[in-house]
C-alpha cells in the first residue's frame, strides 16, 4: 500500500504493517479528533489535524507503531500541527474582533463548554488525561512536558473547572 504525504516520498509498508495501522486508525482516528476538537474548539482544524497527523503516522508507522503510546504521538503531532496553521494564519489574517477561538460545534454539554475556556496548555492536559485516558506519564511524553508540569495544569485546569461548573449551577 502506498500513501503519498506532503513532506515526504511515498512510503511502502508491507500487509501486515498497513493492517496494523489500518486497525490503529480505525480504534484511534476519532478519539483523537474528539480530543483535539476540545483542545483547539475549532472541529474543522480538528479534522484536518487528524488527517495530518495520521498521514504522518502512518508515513513513519515503523517507529510510530513500536511506541508504548502512539495515539499520544498522533495527538501531538497533530496538536502542534495545528498551532503551527493557526500561526501563520493570523499572521496571513487581520483579527475581527470576538473570540479567536470560537468554541466547538461538538459541546454538547456544560463541561466541554466551561473545558474550552481553560488555556489551551490546561485543555491539552486535561484533554489526555480524562478523554484519552492517558497516565500521567504519557501525557507528559506526547505534550513535552514533565510529568510534575502535568500534574501542576491538571490539578489547575480541574480546579479551574470546578469553580466555573459550580458558578453555572448556582446561576441556574
Amino acid at each position: 500500500m502506498v500513501v503519498p504525504t506532503t513532506s515526504s516520498p511515498p512510503v511502502r509498508l508491507s500487509r501486515a504493517e498497513a493492517d496494523g495501522f489500518e486497525a490503529f486508525y480505525r480504534v484511534n482516528a476519532d478519539r483523537v479528533y474528539r480530543a483535539l476538537a476540545v483542545t483547539l474548539r475549532r472541529d474543522e482544524l480538528a479534522r484536518e489535524a487528524v488527517d495530518e497527523a495520521m498521514a504522518r503516522a502512518y508515513a513513519k508507522w515503523r517507529t510510530v507503531g513500536q511506541l508504548d503510546n502512539p495515539a499520544g504521538w498522533v495527538f501531538r503531532v497533530g496538536l502542534n500541527w495545528a498551532t503551527s496553521w493557526w500561526r501563520k494564519h493570523r499572521r496571513e489574517t487581520a483579527p475581527v474582533g470576538g473570540d479567536d477561538h470560537p468554541a466547538s460545534d461538538a459541546t454538547p454539554d456544560g463541561t466541554l463548554l466551561a473545558l474550552a475556556g481553560l488555556p489551551l496548555p490546561q485543555r491539552a492536559v486535561i484533554t489526555c488525561r480524562i478523554l484519552l485516558d492517558l497516565t500521567t506519564a504519557e501525557t507528559a511524553e506526547a505534550l513535552g512536558l514533565s510529568e510534575g508540569t502535568v500534574k501542576s495544569r491538571l490539578a489547575r485546569g480541574l480546579a479551574a473547572l470546578r469553580v466555573e461548573l459550580s458558578t453555572e449551577e448556582t446561576a441556574s
